[in-house]
Order: C-alpha cells, then sequence, then structure tokens
C-alpha cells in the first residue's frame, strides 16, 4: 500500500494502525516521490492520497497515476466540499474518505475497493477455477495453485478465451518472447506440469497440428483446473 500525507502526525500513526490491520504501508510526503516509485516498478494493492500536498494538487497526482494504472486509490483529505469529492471521483478515485475518519472504517473501505479492483482483473474459467491476472493467483475450488510465472502466463492467456484454439506460435510468442529460438519442447513440458498442477489432463487439450485450448466446461465435468 502506498500512502502519500505530508502530514506527519496524520501518517506516522495511520502507518502504524494499519501495519496492525496486517497492510504493509510504504509513506512518502510528496507527490513526486510517489511517482517515481510507480515509475520504478512499485505495485501497490492501493494508494491512499491526501489532496493537500507541498509539490502538487492531489488531483493531479491521482490524474497522473489514472493514466498509467488502475490501482484502486482511495482520496483521504479534509476537503469535504461535494464538488472536491465529484472531482476525486471523476479523475478515477475509487472512494474518498473525509478527515476526520475512524481506522475502522478506512480499513473496510480498502478492503472493499481491493476486493472490487481484483475482481476486475480475474479470468472466472469456471465456477471453480480463477485465474487473477493483477495478483497472478489461481484458485482452484477455492485453494490457492502454485504455478511457475511461465506456467501462469500461458494458463491465462488461454483463459482469456476458454475453449478457443491458442496456436503454438502466439503463445511462444506472447509467454515467451516473439523472437524465441529455443526448443519448442519447452511449450509442451510446461503444457504437462500444468495438467499436472491441474488435477486432470484434459483440462487443457491439444489441438494437433494448431495448439491448445483451455476446456470451458471444467465445473460441469467435475474436473479440476487452474489458469
Amino acid at each position: 500500500m502506498l500512502l502519500v500525507e505530508d502530514d506527519d502526525t496524520i501518517a506516522s500513526p495511520l502507518q502504524r494502525g494499519l501495519a496492525r490491520e496486517g497492510f504493509s504501508v510504504e509513506w512518502h510526503a510528496t507527490g513526486t516521490a510517489a511517482l517515481e516509485r510507480l515509475r520504478d516498478g512499485a505495485d501497490p494493492a492501493v494508494i491512499l492520497l491526501d489532496l493537500g500536498l507541498p509539490d502538487m494538487d492531489g488531483f493531479e497526482l491521482c490524474r497522473s497515476v489514472r493514466q498509467s494504472s488502475d490501482v484502486p486509490v482511495i482520496v483521504v483529505t479534509a476537503r469535504g466540499d461535494e464538488v472536491d469529492r465529484v472531482v476525486g471521483l471523476e479523475l478515477g478515485a475509487d472512494d474518498y474518505v473525509v478527515k476526520p475518519f475512524g481506522l475502522r472504517e478506512l480499513v473496510a473501505r480498502i478492503r472493499a475497493v481491493v476486493r472490487r479492483a481484483s475482481s476486475k482483473h480475474e479470468d472466472p474459467v469456471s465456477r471453480r477455477l480463477v485465474v487473477d491476472r493483477r495478483t497472478r493467483e489461481v484458485r482452484l475450488d477455492g485453494r490457492e495453485v502454485t504455478l511457475t510465472p511461465k506456467e501462469f502466463d500461458l494458463l491465462a492467456l488461454l483463459a482469456r478465451d476458454p475453449g478457443a484454439v491458442c496456436s503454438r506460435e502466439r503463445i511462444l510468442d506472447q509467454v515467451w518472447d516473439p523472437h524465441w529460438f529455443g526448443p519448442t519442447k519447452t511449450l509442451d513440458v510446461h503444457v504437462s506440469s500444468l495438467r499436472r498442477k491441474l488435477g486432470d489432463a484434459s483440462v487443457v487439450e491439444t489441438v494437433r497440428g494448431v495448439g491448445y485450448r483451455l476446456r470451458s466446461d471444467v465445473a460441469e465435468s467435475g474436473s479440476g483446473g487452474e489458469e
């Protein structure tokens, strides 16, 4: 989680309180520092954003974040006017909390926006199998399935359109590299491993001479699968 707040008397206790609730909080006092962290590859589950920053208006920061990322943003500010609320939400903020606020309320709002954000990134292959592309998690019957990075990328690609055939060339281009010169047997090895972890070899079907597809009737057939 990224906390962007210039007031130490608010940021420090908030950071400690959220840590007690199980959140990892990285605190920055300026919008510039927060943007630099995001450009460096930081991928927070949520951003808590004050509007009254010393180097830029929080609305400007929200706009910049939303241009390149769909990370959930919760505005946490003393500015409670309806106009400010509307502007913040129209710029892409997911929620708007006015100071002073209770920690329990904030925690509930954080969990709510994170749940909504996660659902947007999930490919529900069936009622039994779900692939979350944002967190790179796969759940089978509610149980997390551990995959290697390439296994996940392969499953996520097939899960984008269950039942549709994905050619070997496309898989190698998108999961490995457009200029892949390694053995194509690598793909077959990963498919075999994926089938084993899903518990059913028929979940990922071979289309001879073309490629692979993810069977779309996992729930109905009663066999396990994974993205």
